[in-house]
């Protein structure tokens, strides 16, 4: 029993010193950059992460809130992929637009609206027409080909 107090002692003093350096202003704090790399650095705290997590001290929108998720949809033939993009901020007077995403060569055997997603040049594919994706709404589509394409943010323009 004894033992499990000491862990459970130590766990409360990691959490208590954990939350106070990682939320006051001017502590140095791990952030990812736009190579995803780890790096360390002095941050201001409305533009700090842990775990791609954005604190949302400031009400600002960033990279992190625009969620791309996609998965293999069971049919015959050719594969198909189901594609899901969202805006996760909650800011309501800010929607991230002009979203590009990282996609390589993209190609579909099946159609895509190009005003839902559209390839522009080589790992260049633009989102939702450039227009404002609103908190919350997602950009669904489905493409076919014999592999799935790495779809990744590449750039926006957030109104911070």
């Amino acid at each position: 029993m004894s033992r499990i107090c000491i862990f459970f002692y130590f766990f409360l003093v990691f959490v208590i010193i954990f939350c106070n350096v990682s939320f006051h202003p001017g502590n140095f704090m791990h952030f990812a950059n736009e190579d995803e790399n780890r790096t360390r650095g002095h941050v201001k705290p409305e533009f700090a992460y842990f775990n791609h997590r954005k604190l949302m001290l400031q009400g600002v929108c960033t990279k992190w809130d625009i969620s791309i998720s996609q998965s293999r949809y069971p049919t015959p033939g050719i594969p198909q992929y189901i594609v899901q993009i969202v805006n996760t901020c909650t800011v309501s007077n800010c929607s991230p637009s002009n979203i590009h995403l990282h996609c390589g060569w993209f190609a579909s055997a099946r159609i895509v609206n190009p005003t839902t997603f559209k390839r522009l040049s080589f790992d260049d594919c633009l989102v939702n027409g450039g227009h404002p994706l609103k908190s919350s709404q997602s950009i669904r589509f489905t493409y076919a080909n014999s592999f799935m394409y790495p779809l990744k943010f590449k750039s926006a323009s957030f109104c911070n």
